[in-house]
């Protein structure tokens, strides 16, 4: 089938979308790391403060703050390469899915992340859409789930050594608690498809 005009408009136009969705939030973080390094990185502390009545505010805020430009550019092109297939889905999922594993991954490191300690960057980001996409075809049991699943852990499988506890420095709980999180935005938002046999 030779696509219409107005059919390739509407993909022009949803590819657009993607580009300032993402694009945006990552021109974004780039420009408050350097408003944080022009301040001497006093936006840090705004970051997730275990089990502090103030450290709550840092669910929300976390995931655009980061702790040097090595950090962001750390997070930049995972954010977008995963960012980008869960936006393949459809707006609305990909808007839901990052609700849930901001508040599933910020309350979870919250809980349990070490006093004394803040927990910043968009790795919990990374690790829920990871999450989401490797536990979707779990969850669907659709042939296009399942082979996204595949792709996501042929290409990023490796991520799954960050939520075990090890390097200093790097919060393990953001990377357990938002991978949680995409799983979690996997089975509420699974919709099944094309029934796979068994």
């Amino acid at each position: 089938m030779i696509p219409t005009d107005e059919h390739q408009n509407k993909i022009g136009r949803t590819f657009k979308t993607q580009i300032i969705i993402l694009g945006g939030f990552v021109l974004f973080i780039w420009l408050l790391e350097a408003v944080d390094w022009v301040l001497g990185g006093q936006l840090d502390a705004l970051g997730i403060r275990p089990r502090t009545l103030v450290g709550l505010r840092g669910i929300l805020l976390a995931p655009v703050l980061h702790a040097g430009f090595g950090h962001v550019a750390a997070n930049t092109v995972t954010f977008i390469v995963l960012g980008w297939f869960v936006l393949l889905r459809n707006l609305r999922t990909f808007v839901l899915v990052t609700l849930i594993v901001v508040v599933v991954g910020g309350l979870g490191t919250w809980l349990i992340g070490p006093t004394n300690s803040v927990h910043l960057g968009a790795s919990g980001l990374v690790f829920g859409y990871f999450g989401y996409l490797l536990m979707r075809g779990y969850f669907e049991r659709s042939w296009n789930a399942v082979a996204w699943s595949l792709i996501v852990a042929v290409l990023y499988g490796g991520l799954i050594f960050g939520i075990i506890p090890g390097e200093i420095g790097i919060s393990w709980q953001m990377h357990l608690f938002g991978f949680i999180g995409g799983g979690v935005a996997a089975y509420w938002l699974a919709k099944p498809m094309s029934k796979m046999g068994g």
